[in-house]
């Protein structure tokens, strides 16, 4: 399998939405309770919004054999908002591959370092990919459930 890694389009918005989704409902729910779970990743979504969204930032989109396998961005100040992996396609280098366009992009734009936000689940990966925890979060919410997640920051050399 080859993983493809390209700008975002309008006609992506379903399948990023569809990586989100299921990243969150399959893989994250093994570190957070069905109520977070269902808080974080509703059952619907404004497809305008998202794709309104998606837009705003320099967002990526990986794909294999031409399906959305997942998806990140990076805000022009550098914060790093969203990585999803589709569960189908966990494991077979997708996160790896986004986070390596969004740092090319980040140096491009002259940024120093990338900010995220991780959650418990995706930590570890980004301590794979260089980041480190600048404080934990446990006090996160998203509608009304408290989803704790951590600060993370890579230094752009």
């Amino acid at each position: 399998m080859t993983v493809v890694v390209r700008g975002y389009r309008p006609e992506d918005a379903e399948g990023t939405w569809e990586a989100y989704f299921r990243a969150i409902r399959d893989t994250a729910s093994k570190d957070y309770s069905p109520e977070q779970v269902a808080a974080w990743a509703p059952e619907t979504v404004d497809l305008v919004q998202w794709n309104e969204r998606r837009s705003a930032a320099h967002t990526f989109v990986a794909t294999i054999e031409g399906r959305v396998a997942g998806f990140s961005d990076v805000t022009d100040d550098g914060l790093l908002d969203m990585l999803f992996v589709h569960s189908d396609a966990g494991g077979s280098g997708v996160a790896r591959a986004l986070v390596g366009a969004v740092v090319a992009k980040a140096r491009e734009l002259g940024l120093a370092q990338l900010r995220t936000h991780a959650s418990r689940t995706a930590m570890p990966a980004f301590k794979r990919f260089g980041f480190e925890v600048e404080r934990a979060n446990p006090d996160n919410w998203i509608r009304g459930e408290n989803l704790p997640n951590y600060d993370m920051c890579l230094k752009l050399d």
